[in-house]
């Protein structure tokens, strides 16, 4: 008997450090995979914490492994789907989670671990793999850049479509062919250094060469998944930050003069940004007079307003009594679909002011839509065949096309944004008027980037400082002839002083005379 309680004890002895190792082996794993605060509240880690005990039997050392669900944020339940949102079953609404349960201690509790905020089942199932000890994501020393890059795509749900867009293309095309097979720790420097020397004599045989502004968001995107890295404990410190870039700087807005268009015109080069002048824009809108879009891009090249927020504008933002429009929604293409989300920024919802002309030509839009009750029209300003807003894409397309049967030398659709915000600054407009107008959160991004100088801003102000100049030189030849006056004056004064005092000795100093005689 006494050998069948040493083998019992030390067979629970086994146990119990099977299960220590186990738990703390999923306890790293979870670390690993833990967002940290500051994300959405579901697509954090939940872990109930609880600490595993000795005397816990075989059967409990097994994880037990839930399967995995799907949930969304909707308040709407269906009675017929079991209490669960009757949208569940589309493709892109909600996200993917999973659970598990770590061995029980003494007090017969489960560690009950959560995560949620997977893009895919493929994702949740490849994490709940990865915590329960599947090799599908190797130890951190063996961890590569492009696993990492895949893992950290993951993470990050918080990104909008086409930031994340923008994020998956520059993994794909430029950072995984590069560094994916990289062992994320021995990443260095000089290896990030390398990669971007190699972009760069790559650009030399590209159709369409990388602009320094490329490299600098490549670079960027590798910073941010380094961080991801270290806040995880993977790597100690980001190789990213000390990379040198070729040097560039983002071109400046300019305007198309006459000699600009004629150049042009004769060899077909073109700046990378270019505004039309007050001329020219007004040629264009005379042109797209008529055409089912010409009120939007009047709204885009008065307000400056980007193409997928004049494409949202709904007739409940637009207060035409008031003479205001409320920019609150905008409209984007993604993956051949088009979708209203909110704007940009926080700065981007904003209300801009109506001008007489434009708000006329609203209340003509709004005669034509209204419906046979004589009731308002509802929607979107500028809607498609079913009532949905417009593609951008469709915009943007539109408006090249009226712009060469127009004539007039080429421009982007946002670039109408950019000649707006110089127009209202030519117009005397105060650079915080444009920086509200176009909803920009920084001045300093106004100033910079949207304006660009007009040949008649240009002659008003260098009409301004010659006249300035030419005021002070007038006041200085005027302040110089009275000083040689009052110098004249002085000089002459100085000349009458000594000429009296002259006569005074004269008569003081008189010649000896004879003595005179009486007459007695």
């Amino acid at each position: 008997m006494s050998a069948m309680a040493a083998c019992s004890s030390a067979f629970s002895s086994v146990m119990s450090t099977i299960a220590s190792t186990v738990t703390l082996t999923l306890r790293r794993r979870l670390g690993a995979l833990v967002i940290r605060p500051g994300y959405p509240r579901e697509q954090r880690v939940v872990v109930e914490e609880t600490e595993a005990h000795a005397g816990v039997s075989g059967k409990e050392v097994v994880m037990r492994r839930a399967a995995v669900y799907k949930r969304c944020g909707c308040k709407t339940r269906s009675e017929a789907g079991g209490g669960r949102c009757p949208r569940l079953g589309e493709r892109g609404h909600g996200s993917w989670y999973f659970s598990l349960e770590l061995p029980c201690g003494r007090d017969g509790r489960r560690h009950r671990v959560r995560r949620g905020g997977l893009r895919s089942r493929a994702a949740a199932e490849q994490a709940r793999a990865y915590l329960l000890g599947a090799d599908v994501v190797p130890g951190r020393g063996a961890v590569t850049v492009g696993q990492w890059l895949d893992i950290w795509l993951e993470m990050r749900q918080s990104l909008s479509f086409n930031t994340r867009r923008l994020y998956t293309q520059q993994v794909n095309d430029y950072l995984k062919p590069c560094l994916g097979s990289v062992p994320l720790r021995s990443l260095t420097v000089a290896r990030v250094q390398a990669m971007f020397v190699g972009l760069v004599r790559a650009n030399a045989t590209r159709q369409r060469p990388l602009s320094p502004a490329t490299f600098v968001r490549i670079r960027g995107t590798l910073h941010a998944a380094l961080n991801g890295a270290i806040r995880v404990g993977l790597i100690e410190r980001n190789p990213a930050h000390l990379v040198e870039l070729p040097s560039g700087r983002r071109p400046r807005a300019v305007v198309w003069t006459d000699a600009r268009v004629a150049h042009w015109r004769a060899t077909g080069e073109r700046p990378p940004v270019a505004v039309w002048t007050a001329k020219q824009t007004a040629e264009f809108l005379e042109h797209a007079r008529g055409h089912p879009l010409y009120v939007l891009y009047l709204a885009v090249a008065l307000l400056g307003l980007r193409r997928g927020e004049v494409a949202g504008l709904r007739w409940c933002d637009l207060d035409l009594d008031a003479g205001v429009v409320q920019v609150s929604h905008q409209v984007q293409d993604r993956g051949g679909r088009t979708v209203v989300c909110p704007p940009k920024t926080e700065a981007s919802v904003r209300t801009v002011a109506l001008d007489h002309g434009l708000a006329a030509a609203l209340r003509v839009l709004r005669s034509q839509r209204r419906h046979g009750d004589g009731g308002g029209p509802v929607g979107f300003l500028f809607a498609n065949r079913d009532g949905g807003p417009l593609s951008p894409g469709y915009v943007t397309h539109t408006f090249t096309r009226l712009l060469v049967e127009a004539g007039l030398p080429p421009v982007r659709l946002h670039d109408l944004r950019h000649g707006a915000a110089s127009l209202s600054l030519a117009a005397g407009n105060d650079l915080k008027v444009v920086q509200a107008m176009l909803g920009h959160s920084s001045i300093v991004l106004t100033a910079d980037t949207y304006t660009s100088v007009l040949p008649c801003l240009a002659h008003r102000a260098a009409e301004a400082t010659a006249a300035l100049v030419l005021e002070a030189a007038r006041d200085t030849a005027i302040a110089l002839r009275e000083r040689g006056r009052r110098e004249q004056r002085r000089r002459g004064k100085g000349r009458r002083s000594r000429g009296r005092v002259a006569k005074k000795q004269h008569r003081r100093v008189r010649p000896h005379s004879a003595p005179r005689r009486s007459h007695s």
